[in-house]
């Protein structure tokens, strides 16, 4: 198992040391969120890369992908009716695909719910119809800088496009491109799934359609910081022999960020020992 955390856990921690935290909690990588590096994601460069690769390859980590991209600069949407701010989102986008590449990540992860979700007076079908656009167009950039690029299937509660894993398997399907995949993030599942979280894993496992796993609890704090057992995942990824990247990304910090991230990691790991 390739275990990541993603990195905003440990903020305001400087890179250096949550590359060195991560590296003595026992994580093999972190997955970035580019505002916490700058507060104008639309400055970060090859050089920005360099740093950040290097940051994590000091403390033997590599950087296994990106989420969190439409954070900053704040105002930002796929779904507006604005064809200017839609653009400037886009060309984000694609920045953001070439630094994932020159730092080494191989996958990105497009949850960010309020720059898709319907604006007041906007239907569901409208703002999935622009939004399923805007992944066609980033399609062929992820394709040439060898990234796939993962819709993320998010809770009722936080946008109402794309809320299943089927959901996002079927765009996915009508896109038609080997770099626009699916993910699963169990606490998103967890809300927004009518069977069990680990059966739509395998499924979606086995028909290609996922490329990317995170872990949390349904109560949106670490993995093993709630009622969610996530042993049934756990045992899914080892009997499928699924390949990538296993990240821990809690969304409440119990008691703090490092806390979370230590208990969250150990948790895991003790898990997987004692799978079958």
């Amino acid at each position: 198992m390739k275990l990541a955390l993603c990195n905003e856990v440990l903020q305001p921690l400087p890179l250096a040391a949550q590359c060195e935290a991560a590296a003595r909690m026992g994580y093999d990588a972190l997955e970035i969120a580019p505002f916490t590096l700058t507060d104008d994601p639309t400055t970060l460069d090859e050089a920005a890369a360099r740093r950040v690769r290097t940051a994590a390859h000091d403390h033997g980590l590599q950087i296994a992908s990106l989420h969190w991209l439409l954070v900053k600069p704040e105002g930002l949407s796929l779904v507006s009716d604005d064809a200017a701010l839609r653009r400037r989102t886009l060309d984000l986008l694609r920045r953001l695909i070439h630094f994932a590449a020159a730092c080494g990540a191989r996958v990105l992860v497009h949850g960010s719910p309020r720059q898709r979700s319907p604006l007041p007076h906007q239907s569901v079908a409208d703002a999935t119809a622009h939004f399923e656009a805007a992944l066609a167009e980033l399609a062929p950039h992820a394709e040439a800088a060898d990234v796939t690029y993962c819709v993320e299937p998010l809770g009722p509660f936080e946008t109402q496009v794309i809320n299943t894993v089927a959901q996002a398997a079927a765009l996915v399907d009508r896109i038609g491109s080997p770099a626009i995949r699916t993910m699963l993030d169990v606490s998103a599942a967890s809300h927004s799934e009518s069977e069990p979280v680990h059966e739509v894993l395998r499924r979606f496992l086995a028909s290609g359609h996922i490329a990317h796993v995170q872990v949390n609890d349904k109560n949106r704090r670490g993995p093993g910081q709630g009622d969610t057992d996530q042993r049934p995942v756990l045992q899914t990824l080892k009997d499928t022999g699924y390949a990538g990247w296993v990240v821990v990304e809690p969304f409440e910090y119990v008691p703090d960020g490092p806390g979370a991230a230590e208990a969250s990691a150990r948790h895991v790991r003790e898990l997987w020992k004692k799978l079958r």
